[in-house]
């Protein structure tokens, strides 16, 4: 699933390339899309070839090359098949509700919400089903209120987090330095990530090299909740 932004982008660059025969400029691409900045473009265009929708050629100059575009291509992004039940929306980290709150207990395990994907690759929209619950052991959880997400990418794989893992997520709007994080990221995307704090930047690293490392200025970070506990499936 692609965000607006990543696919407007798509969208302009394979119409420029259709009529030009030669990619946008960064400053075309900013102007088109109405950012303020180049680093928002790069952003959104290492999303577009993470997912395997552009190459950049090497060695050359605005060298891009569209491989696909969504299957939507005549509409707006389609959004995800869910229950009329599902609200899409960013998480904003207001748990307080839906969220389930753990104090120590003796019960072998404790039902949370699992709300929907969260991208350990490319940032993309989280939406939150109240509906969906799951089983988690009690040792996985202390005190606070505590989430699940599913995992989607693979680029914390190296910290042992698999694409289709759930992981378990402690809300909380504070983290120190290194410990990995659902980040939400310019008020519209949400990524697992490890935070780091560099002066007065943020780092979102990745735990795989194929992956960058994101340098983020202090108010495009809201830290969501710290990761506490993995679920896998065999």
């Amino acid at each position: 699933m692609l965000t607006k932004k990543q696919y407007d982008l798509l969208l302009f660059i394979d119409r420029r390339l259709k009529e030009h025969g030669v990619a946008p400029s960064f400053d075309e691409m900013k102007e088109a899309l109405g950012l303020r900045s180049k680093s928002g473009i790069h952003r959104l265009m290492t999303g577009l070839e993470e997912r395997g929708f552009i190459r950049r050629l090497p060695h050359r100059a605005r060298a891009l090359e569209v491989i696909r575009l969504p299957e939507n291509i005549g509409g707006r992004p389609a959004p995800a098949r869910r229950p009329e039940s599902f609200a899409p929306t960013v998480i904003k980290g207001d748990f307080r509700l839906s969220g389930v709150s753990t104090t120590a207990s003796s019960a072998s395990s404790v039902q949370m919400p699992l709300y929907g994907k969260i991208a350990a690759g490319t940032p993309i929209t989280a939406l939150r089903d109240n509906t969906r619950v799951i089983d988690v052991p009690s040792g996985l959880v202390d005190n606070g209120e505590h989430y699940a997400l599913e995992v989607a990418g693979d680029s914390m794989i190296d910290a042992g987090i698999h694409d289709g893992d759930t992981v378990i997520i402690k809300r909380t709007d504070t983290a120190e330095s290194g410990t990995i994080v659902v980040a939400l990221v310019d008020n519209e995307e949400v990524t697992l990530k490890r935070l780091r704090r560099r002066g007065q930047s943020i780092a979102l690293e990745p735990a795989n090299s194929a992956y960058e490392t994101r340098i983020c200025g202090p108010d495009q970070v809201a830290v969501q909740g710290r990761l506490v506990g993995l679920i896998r499936r065999y």
